[in-house]
């Protein structure tokens, strides 16, 4: 027990760190984004909410196109603070798209209140939408869930969600793009 309590407060504070690395990140390289049509303007010329075809980029080039905050979490793997995200208590109806490549995640319809501070949903809009991946970081087993367009991190999945499928996709606020219904 006092080994797993150990990991835990040492699993908080890296996760402290990374997020403390992003605030400082993003305080120093603010860029302004904008919704116009099908696509985002913030440097990002293959942010697309219709095109679905697999998008592989460097390093270098997420870097360059995505703001610090979407940057660390989707690409480096970071994780945003319990109940501090936009959307994990946020109730309007839409659907959510990938903050770095437009791909569209999840509607609101499958949106639930779950009390883990992020948002959550039982299941993808299409079957493509996101892939899964076998994590064994931090010393436990997860399972990734990733954008199916560009394979950026958005969180994991978890099988303690609500029927019809109890599973529970706990994702990170800063790597999704919400479009109310109209």
């Amino acid at each position: 027990m006092k080994k797993l309590l150990g990991f835990m407060v040492i699993c908080g504070l890296a996760l402290h760190s990374c997020q403390a690395q992003a605030n400082k990140e993003a305080s120093t390289a603010t860029q302004k984004t904008t919704v116009v049509k099908d696509t985002v303007t913030n440097q990002n010329p293959y942010y697309s909410r219709t095109d679905t075809s697999k998008l592989v980029l460097s390093d270098t080039t997420w870097k360059r196109i995505l703001p610090a905050q979407v940057y660390q979490i989707s690409r480096k793997k970071g994780t945003e603070r319990a109940f501090t995200g936009k959307y994990w208590d946020f109730e309007g109806l839409g659907t959510y798209y990938c903050a770095a490549c437009g791909n569209a995640l999840f509607t609101s319809d499958a949106k639930f209140a779950s009390s883990c501070g992020w948002p959550s949903f039982y299941e993808a809009l299409r079957h493509k939408s996101v892939l899964y991946i076998d994590d064994h970081s931090h010393g436990m087993h997860r399972i990734e869930v990733t954008c199916g367009r560009c394979d950026g991190h958005l969180g994991h999945i978890f099988d303690d969600g609500p029927p019809p499928t109890g599973k529970r996709f706990c994702m990170n606020s800063l790597v999704l793009d919400f479009e109310p219904k109209k």
